[in-house]
């Protein structure tokens, strides 16, 4: 569904994509990837950046998609097209969910070269690699029960996805290089800034570059005026945020508690962490990884934010009628039909908005005979 506050955000490209296998510049130096995905979500955006180590001219990659033959088919034509003959340098995770690491093992062999990224996220990727958690199997299904999943064939469902997270990465690079929060990487000659976020995976890091000069004949030498019109003009200093899942222009980002971490606080660590990005130039171009590139990352942070009070406040309202478990509360916090798929991050999602409310006071919990978590309004 479309942002109701979409006309605050500009898409500098418009509704222009990249093939499946080519790739479109989006900023000199950065060309946008975009391949498929089996899911609602149907897509993810990666990036290829010109870079030099140790006297060789390449590219850096920064994330790879899910582990399946199209998508490897679908990089193989970008390496044959699109990389004008020079090497894959590193490959860069911005976390460790399929979609974003599935095929850094491949890459990394490939091309003999090194996968950066958090320690977090790839300490938790081998362990979700070798024995899925938070997605499916056993201690899922358990979980997602006692907060009232309790439907016999969702619980079974949950329970047979043990080979979820592996199916799509059934390997994790041997070895890595880390990345840190503050951290500046020089990519390509310029300087890039790592930015740690918390809530949507263990240590996202999203990466910034102030250095990015847009040439005015370029489709993103247009920086939006008040109210989102494009001002054409003279080359301008816009930095670049590669954002990962931090943020997101049409969607909100999926913030989630798991069985790994059952009594995890992740929403307010995820707001939390918006703040980081919130000083970032107003000119930023924002490369997320779903959705289309666009300029606006305070007004998008903003609704972001507006987004979650609101539902928090939906929340909260529902317990104070009565006591609510996470499952009660999927029809409240999602308006739409869900699948499997999307019932797992729902459940993660409504455990998470009670879970805020909870570590904040204003709900109190208890486990009632059936095993089941129920939070009412704290007196």
């Amino acid at each position: 569904m479309a942002n109701p506050h979409e006309s605050e955000l500009h898409y500098p490209l418009a509704d222009t994509l990249p093939a499946a296998g080519t790739t479109l510049e989006v900023a000199p130096g950065v060309r946008w990837v975009r391949m498929q995905l089996p899911f609602a979500l149907d897509h993810i955006n990666l990036w290829l950046l010109e870079d030099r180590i140790d006297g060789v001219d390449g590219w850096t990659i920064v994330d790879c998609g899910i582990t399946n033959a199209a998508t490897q088919a679908a990089w193989e034509q970008v390496f044959a097209n699109e990389l004008g003959g020079r090497p894959v340098l590193r490959v860069i995770a911005t976390h460790m969910h399929p979609d974003h690491i599935g095929l850094a093992h491949w890459l990394t062999q490939r091309w003999q070269c090194a996968l950066w990224i958090s320690a977090t996220d790839f300490n938790v990727a081998r362990i979700s690699s070798q024995s899925t958690t938070g997605f499916g199997g056993e201690r899922a299904a358990a979980f997602f029960a006692s907060h009232g999943l309790t439907d016999p064939g969702a619980v079974a469902k949950v329970r047979a996805r043990a080979n979820y997270y592996a199916g799509m990465v059934p390997k994790v690079p041997a070895s890595f290089r880390r990345l840190m929060d503050g951290m500046r990487l020089v990519i390509g000659g310029r300087e890039w800034h790592c930015i740690a976020g918390y809530g949507h995976a263990p240590e996202h890091i999203a990466l910034h570059c102030g250095e990015m000069d847009v040439a005015p004949n370029t489709p993103v030498a247009s920086a939006p005026q008040q109210g989102g019109a494009p001002e054409p003009g003279a080359a301008r200093r816009a930095g670049v945020l590669i954002s990962g899942d931090m943020v997101l222009p049409r969607i909100s980002t999926n913030v989630s508690v798991y069985d790994v971490e059952p009594e995890s606080n992740p929403l307010t660590l995820y707001l939390d962490s918006l703040a980081r990005y919130e000083s970032l130039p107003g000119s930023t171009l924002v490369l997320p990884s779903h959705g289309k590139p666009f300029i606006g990352l305070q007004p998008r942070i903003r609704q972001l934010r507006e987004h979650h009070e609101h539902r928090l406040a939906d929340v909260m309202a529902a317990c104070r009628e009565r006591a609510c478990h996470a499952a009660d509360l999927l029809p409240v916090l999602f308006k739409r039909q869900l699948d499997l798929h999307q019932t797992t991050f729902a459940m993660g999602e409504s455990v998470a908005h009670l879970h805020a409310l909870w570590f904040g006071g204003r709900l109190a919990r208890e486990c009632g005979g059936d095993g089941v978590w129920r939070f009412r309004a704290a007196a």
